[in-house]
């Protein structure tokens, strides 16, 4: 496996830990149909909360939650989309990013919750 992958691997496991610190219900991690994807999907009170996870080994390039421009957020949109009306679900979506910089072996993790409203 590529070492990028692997880091997003790891990425994606400390985000899902901390998303469950907060009282989030994980109920699914990379969830994929027809081409979309989604790292975590939870469940927050009322919210089934759609979550990007983008990792780097530095922020020399730019934050990572920098990576998630408009064409990502219209892929999370209509990944959402299908995902509540695959499972009849009648809740309101939230879109998170969790934003993670390992360094040394230790990591900065920020999350953005509500980080963007869908759009059409």
């Amino acid at each position: 496996m590529a070492e990028h992958n692997i880091l997003g691997i790891k990425g994606e496991e400390k985000a899902e830990s901390f998303l469950k610190s907060l009282g989030h219900r994980v109920v699914e991690r990379n969830w994929t149909l027809h081409g979309y994807e989604i790292d975590i999907i939870s469940v927050d009170k009322e919210f089934v909360v759609f979550t990007e996870v983008k990792t780097r080994e530095s922020a020399n390039w730019g934050n990572p939650e920098e990576a998630v421009g408009k064409q990502r957020m219209r892929r999370m949109i209509n990944a959402a989309s299908q995902y509540l009306k695959i499972n009849q679900i009648d809740l309101p979506a939230r879109f998170d990013v969790v934003s993670i910089v390992w360094n040394n072996g230790k990591y900065e993790l920020e999350h953005f919750e509500d980080a963007f409203m869908a759009f059409l």
